[in-house]
């Protein structure tokens, strides 16, 4: 009887090789930020950041992330940003990873010519790492 063993899903198709492995996650993490780190940078007070939700002004006077502010994507306009410096980092979130607004703001935001990263997760990241959230209105001027 052969020892043949067979190779799992998993491994069927190769994994690359390390340095494209670290380029690949190099690159991801240019794009995005996740709530941990979101969290961190407001509570040792190093927020070199924006905190953008843009979902809509009602369901952020329901909840949203403490520190964040309320731009929808759609209002997000040259002459409204133009109240940041132009190297301003945004991040961005929505909903969750069921809602595609923060995709959306990322590609105006970035079509602007500015900084942007996605806070992945959104909302329901936020709640999954037990955080707490903030009510009430704080728009954008």
């Amino acid at each position: 009887m052969t020892n043949s063993v067979s190779k799992s899903p998993v491994s069927e198709t190769p994994a690359a090789d390390p340095q494209t492995v670290a380029d690949h996650f190099a690159r991801k993490l240019a794009f995005e930020t996740d709530c941990s780190d979101v969290n961190a940078a407001f509570a040792a007070d190093k927020v070199d950041f924006v905190l953008l939700d843009v979902r809509s002004p009602a369901l952020f006077a329901l909840q949203h992330v403490p520190g964040a502010i309320n731009l929808p994507h759609g209002k997000m306009t040259a002459h409204r940003m133009s109240q940041w410096p132009a190297d301003t980092l945004f991040v961005v979130y929505c909903a969750g990873p069921h809602c595609n607004g923060a995709d959306k703001a990322a590609l105006r935001l970035s079509r602007l010519g500015l900084s942007v990263k996605l806070m992945i997760g959104g909302l329901t990241g936020w709640a999954d790492e037990g955080y707490t959230f903030a009510s009430g209105v704080e728009t954008a001027a």
